[in-house]
């Protein structure tokens, strides 16, 4: 038998005041003197060391709305991403459920880069082996870091959009009995993960902002977990509106598009098993070369942002707090608060996987690709991709129609990978994603009874 690490329970990662005092000031100082010690583990959450939540709401010189913009930064969780969170709990799970054996099994993980890293993370402190699957042109710092915890890569043709040759090669090497899957796009962890510990989190970062309420939630689907952020978000604010959003150039949802896309981490050409379409109400389509060219302006345009009317201090802090699928989040953010009307005292509540510190080469192949990157280009896109946000290529998911063509969506993604048409019907039903969500009790209590006992 194998004594394995136990770490957080959904409450504590919720709620890391709860964490035993010890451990809590165990795991802040391990955070940055040894990020492999297991310790780490009780460092999955959204709260900094006072407890508050990691956010930034965004001057509105940049935002170019009057509504507050409140972007949750995911780039201080363990790894480097908010990801870790869905790969540990789908891996604490399948312990407690028996299905994930320490010292027999090999742990996959599907991913286009965050999640996989976060699966390589999670492998290592938990003392498991790790092969993460998938495509073979996303960003090299990506690769890199899953390589540095110790994971293998077993790369799939293609970039972003191809994600289902990963989750077809992902199906192949599971055959194999010795192997077992974090399946970001299929398994309910992702999805209680961040309904509990996400949403709840969206709601106390709106305290003293603005109203104090949450009129949208803006997230792009890669899993599609984030969106359930908004489920929980929902039950406080029932005017809270959840927006999809999807590249213009592989718009899937909107209109069953394949293109392919330069916005790493979302748009995986199929409607994710753990997509709770119930609770989608729109639909935005965001531009992937100004997700990019985006970036490029927080990162190298300092200069332009303070000309403009961006405090200096606050234009240098964001430099390094967003990755490009971040861009597009803050992208859609804007975007919704134009398609709402929103005013002054409304929030709309986003959130940056990561940051920049895995995306320096992505900026490299921009340089590249544009003649000129000075400073007065990037007054332009600073005008026309933040100020200029336009209302357009929003499409309204409340329509019955809508709902049943992304019902439809995902049997035809999720049907020939062995799903059953009955519980994809049930997916139809409110029910069954009360009844999933429910739970998280129920395995707060069995891990908190686990710890310390071998597996």
């Amino acid at each position: 038998m194998t004594k394995i690490p136990f770490g957080p329970t959904y409450d504590e990662m919720l709620h890391p005041n709860h964490i035993d005092p010890k451990v809590r000031a165990q795991a802040l100082k391990a955070k940055d003197a040894d990020e492999l010690d297991p310790i780490n583990l009780f460092n999955i959450n959204w709260k900094d060391d006072k407890g508050q939540v990691r956010k930034i709401v965004l001057p509105k010189a940049l935002t170019g709305v009057e509504a507050n913009i409140v972007v949750l930064l995911g780039k201080q969780f363990p790894s480097g991403s908010h990801k870790v969170g869905p790969a540990y709990s789908t891996l604490i799970e399948g312990c407690i459920d028996g299905d994930i054996i320490p010292g027999k099994h090999t742990i996959l993980g599907p991913s286009t880069g965050n999640f996989g890293i976060g699966v390589s993370y999670i492998a290592n402190l938990m003392k498991y082996d790790a092969i993460v699957i998938m495509p073979d042109n996303m960003s090299k710092e990506r690769y890199d870091r899953i390589q540095r915890y110790g994971a293998k890569l077993d790369l799939t043709p293609g970039s972003e959009s191809d994600v289902i040759l990963t989750l077809e090669r992902t199906y192949e090497l599971k055959k194999n009995p010795n192997y077992r899957t974090l399946a970001q796009f299929e398994l309910m962890p992702n999805y209680r993960f961040h309904r509990h510990v996400t949403g709840n989190s969206c709601v106390e970062a709106v305290e003293g902002v603005g109203n104090g309420r949450i009129a949208c939630v803006a997230s792009a689907p890669g899993s599609a977990g984030t969106l359930a952020a908004g489920d929980a978000i929902k039950k406080v604010f029932p005017e809270c509106k959840i927006a999809a959003l999807e590249p213009y150039e592989c718009s899937t949802l909107t209109n069953g598009g394949r293109g392919q896309h330069r916005i790493e981490g979302i748009g995986d050409k199929m409607c994710t098993l753990i997509h709770n379409i119930l609770t989608t109400d729109f639909i935005a389509l965001i531009n992937d070369d100004e997700s990019v060219r985006g970036l490029k302006i927080i990162h190298d345009g300092t200069d332009v942002l303070v000309r403009h009317g961006v405090d200096k201090k606050v234009a240098e802090e964001m430099r390094e707090l967003f990755g490009v699928s971040g861009i597009c989040n803050i992208l859609g953010a804007i975007k919704m608060a134009k398609h709402l009307r929103l005013g002054p005292g409304d929030n709309v509540v986003t959130i940056a996987t990561d940051g920049y510190d895995r995306y320096e080469s992505v900026l490299e192949l921009l340089e590249k690709r544009e003649l000129e990157t000075a400073d007065y280009v990037m007054e332009r896109w600073y005008k026309d991709i933040f100020l200029g946000a336009r209302d357009e290529h929003i499409e309204d998911a409340r329509l019955p129609k809508v709902k049943e063509r992304l019902f439809k969506q995902k049997e035809s993604d999720w049907l020939k990978f062995g799903y059953s048409q009955a519980y994809l019907d049930a997916m139809r039903k409110p029910d069954f994603w009360e009844i999933e969500y429910n739970k998280v009790h129920e395995y707060d209590e069995k891990i908190k009874k686990m710890r310390g006992k071998t597996l």
